[in-house]
């Protein structure tokens, strides 16, 4: 009974204390892709990322209804910094979804308008920049001032008025209203100097300083402890937040809850809880939903062996097992975004070939399809065709002789005019080097009985025969990397050897690798091309995710040295075009490739069928 009553009570307090509007919430994720267009085209940083935000506990004065119901003690503040845009995850401060979404446009506008101004470490004067930042909005795109008046109408109605905060409290809030109406009115916050006066309310319409970068108190050596990514469920995946974070010393004792007997040095469990999976294998679905509580958390570096160490030596395949090297290897550059430098020789690419691969004849299952494919591209193979008004030939051209003849007549001479027909071959100056990604993560199903690796087996295998029937020079080659000292570059098939069953046998022997360090591989892939003396050179890459490596190559140094290494592949002549199963590709693959120069397989089963029709729209009219 005590615990129905305590349940209606919960309900009804927390329905009645709410000051948000549920029945009017936008998701972040609804609105994502038009969002980061929006951002972009105002001038944005092509390079960051819309993502969503993580709720962090502001302090300021609640409603007493809302104190007793412990509701809105946390808020997610919109921020910006070098490599994100971080947006609420959900709106619903204000009574309608036109508002609402209204709201989401403003700060991806104010963002994208005046990003600069805003990003870095501001705290001190972050009333007055919000203000420069909002009227230079308006002052660049008048015709965003009826919304913006909207937003704040709404929002003002919204907040606690400053009648019912205390003196120091009151001052602070009419100074944000003042702001707020008149971008650019309030030189500073008045200070608090009551003792329990309480922070600002949070406000909706301003990007907050971004969460400050991870203190280290001892010096950390990121190399040490590597480890695999683990891969996270879909439901996990919805929503990408960013926590504020510490580094600390390990407790040395072996329980985490108490260091000593006295009771002020207990510690909260949350402080100190090892979540490492590699030091717990069994599964703990409260330790994510706890973190999602914490405004901070703390990271310890533990002397323990984890077993997810032991687990990636042993992954490290034997010389004697692994696949045979090809001469010593290369060094190839890398871009270091943030200092804007090429570092020289920064990586090795070894090139490898598959030691046990038998060669093979074209699956039995892959014959039918094979065949069809063959007919199609066939139409784009060269063939022989009549070639008119030459200057010489087999036969007269009877159209060009009366041409000539009634030019003539009518006065005119044009002594560069042929009247033959010559019978000649056409031929499609073309070369095509596919590049295929064998990161880790093509181990990971795509269906129910294939993996990725197979999609991209057969989708080789099919896609070959396609091309051997155009005539077309063309090249496989695949690609993972172990950190920048270990990028492995499988040659499958290269320019100058047939598709022959030792191809064939070389694309069924291809196996998951590590990881995505897709720079390097585009730099190698740009070098045979560049060899090639074909007038067009496409580089066509086969890619599951974004760049990533376990030594600081992920977010944006991945994704900017790979646009480096584009940019660099289009100056020599290539054009790129990538092809992913990535849904969240849309994200960024624009800025690496352009909006032309991409396309996203939604259904990896599909890649087979839709890989042959791309390069055939690629490259009809060559």
């Amino acid at each position: 009974m005590e615990e129905w009553v305590g349940g209606i009570w919960d309900r009804w307090i927390t329905q009645t204390a709410r000051r948000d509007h549920p029945h009017a919430a936008v998701h972040l994720k609804d609105i994502e892709k038009t969002l980061g267009v929006l951002f972009r085209a105002l001038g944005g940083d092509a390079g960051l990322r819309v993502a969503a935000a993580a709720d962090t506990t502001h302090g300021a004065r609640r409603r007493l209804l809302e104190r007793i119901a412990g509701v809105h003690e946390r808020a997610a503040h919109a921020a910006l910094d070098a490599e994100t845009l971080r947006l609420p995850p959900r709106i619903a401060v204000l009574p309608t979804p036109a508002l609402n979404r209204d709201l989401y446009v403003w700060l991806a506008a104010v963002a994208g308008s005046a990003g600069p101004a805003l990003a870095g470490k501001y705290a001190d004067e972050w009333i007055v920049r919000n203000q420069f930042a909002a009227w230079a909005t308006l002052q660049r795109y008048p015709g965003l001032a009826p919304r913006y008046r909207r937003l704040v109408e709404a929002l003002l109605a919204e907040r606690i008025a400053p009648e019912r905060l205390p003196a120091d409290e009151a001052a602070q809030e009419r100074a944000v209203r003042q702001a707020l109406v008149d971008p650019g009115s309030v030189a500073e916050l008045p200070p608090l100097t009551h003792r329990k006066a309480k922070p600002l309310q949070p406000v909706p319409l301003w990007l907050y300083p971004a969460p400050p970068a991870t203190q280290q108190k001892r010096k950390h050596d990121p190399a040490a402890n590597e480890a695999e990514d683990e891969a996270q469920p879909e439901e996990q995946r919805v929503e990408n937040k960013r926590y504020q974070a510490e580094r600390d010393e390990m407790p040395e004792n072996e329980s985490p809850m108490i260091l000593m007997w006295r009771a002020e040095s207990i510690l909260s469990w949350a402080e100190y809880l090892r979540v490492n999976r590699a030091l717990d294998e069994d599964e703990n679905p409260d330790a994510g939903r706890a973190a999602e509580t914490l405004d901070k958390l703390t990271v310890a570096e533990s002397e323990q062996r984890v077993a997810s160490k032991v687990r990636f030596d042993l992954d490290l395949p034997s010389a004697a097992e692994d696949d045979l090297p090809l001469g010593p290897g290369i060094p190839l550059p890398e871009w270091d975004w943030k200092r804007r430098l090429m570092k020289p020789d920064f990586c090795r690419l070894q090139t490898m070939v598959a030691r046990e691969a038998e060669p093979q004849p074209l699956p039995e299952r892959l014959r039918r399809h094979a065949r069809k494919l063959k007919s199609q591209f066939a139409a784009l193979a060269p063939v022989r065709r009549w070639q008119k008004a030459q200057p010489e030939g087999t036969e007269i051209d009877v159209d060009a002789c009366v041409r000539i003849v009634a030019d003539r007549l009518a006065g005119w001479h044009f002594s560069g005019a042929g009247a033959y027909l010559n019978h000649r071959p056409t031929e499609r100056d073309l070369a095509c080097l596919v590049l295929a990604d064998l990161s880790l993560s093509t181990d990971a199903y795509a269906n129910d009985t294939q993996k990725v690796i197979d999609v991209i087996r057969d989708s080789l295998m099919l896609f070959g025969e396609a091309l051997d029937s155009t005539g077309d020079q063309f090249a496989f080659y695949g690609f993972s990397s172990l950190k920048r000292g270990y990028v492995r570059f499988h040659e499958i098939k290269a320019f100058d050897r047939p598709l022959d069953a030792v191809a064939r046998g070389r694309i069924a022997a291809l196996k998951p690798g590590y990881y995505t360090r897709i720079g390097a591989a585009v730099r190698r892939a740009t070098q045979l091309l560049d060899k090639q003396p074909a007038n067009r050179r496409l580089l066509l890459i086969l890619s599951d995710g974004k760049p990533h490596d376990i030594d600081l190559y992920e977010g944006r140094y991945g994704i900017e040295d790979t646009r480096m290494a584009l940019i660099e592949a289009r100056e020599a002549g290539i054009k790129p075009f990538c092809v992913t199963i990535d849904r969240e590709g849309a994200g960024y693959l624009p800025h690496l490739f352009g909006p032309a120069g991409y396309t996203i397989v939604r259904k990896p089963e599909d890649l087979p069928d839709r890989l042959p029709l791309l390069y055939a729209q690629l490259t009809g009219n060559a």
